[in-house]
């Protein structure tokens, strides 16, 4: 059986390391689907090696995309040593932005602040915000940290500032206008930009 590891989006090559997250989000498009696209599978039938990850990424036609993007059927943080590992390899042979997509917890799944470990390797850190407070984004996420979650989440987002060029928080176009305010408002407060996406 084969691993995606790597994926296409647009003109971004995606990396899929894990399946492993700490949320279970009512929205997730796991709860429906295998994968993205058109036949791009992105269940893991185990998490592929640093070595495994870098030989898929050296068969793409590199120099076509315009970045690489952590974000796959988990969450990328699960794996953080891994992650800087494979970016400093790509830093070493590519001069191609990094993004990471990641529900903020990394600080929360590793009990410590992770967020120097990023400097100098990831470019643009996209966290889900998805909720304008703690208890509607337990009640959509279904952390395993309980409403901690957030207070977290937006802890790393700050945090992240002081490392990585550019720090988003996103939230997904299902939700209501005076919603989607209160989000852009928080992104505001604690000096990150924020993002809209389509869902689906």
């Amino acid at each position: 059986m084969s691993m995606t590891i790597t994926y296409e989006l647009g003109n971004s090559l995606y990396i899929n390391i894990t399946n492993r997250c700490t949320n279970h989000c009512s929205f997730c498009i796991r709860n429906s689907s295998d994968g993205v696209g058109s036949g791009i599978d992105l269940w893991l039938e185990r998490e592929p090696t640093v070595e495994e990850v870098l030989k898929d990424i050296q068969t793409r036609d590199i120099f076509s995309y315009r970045e690489f993007v952590f974000c796959g059927y988990g969450e990328p943080m699960m794996r953080v040593d891994d992650i800087i590992e494979i970016c400093k390899k790509l830093k070493e042979l590519y001069n191609i932005p990094i993004r990471i997509n990641t529900n903020g917890h990394g600080n929360l799944i590793y009990g410590k602040d992770i967020t120097p470990l990023l400097a100098g390797w990831v470019d643009y850190i996209s966290i889900s915000l998805n909720a304008k407070d703690a208890q509607a984004y337990q009640a959509i996420c279904v952390s395993d940290y309980g409403e901690r979650a957030f207070e977290a989440m937006l802890d790393f987002a700050a945090k992240c500032k002081k490392y990585v060029p550019k720090v988003a928080l996103s939230v997904v176009d299902v939700m209501s206008r005076e919603d989607i305010q209160a989000c852009r408002e928080i992104a505001e407060r604690i000096g990150v930009d924020f993002r809209v996406r389509h869902y689906g």
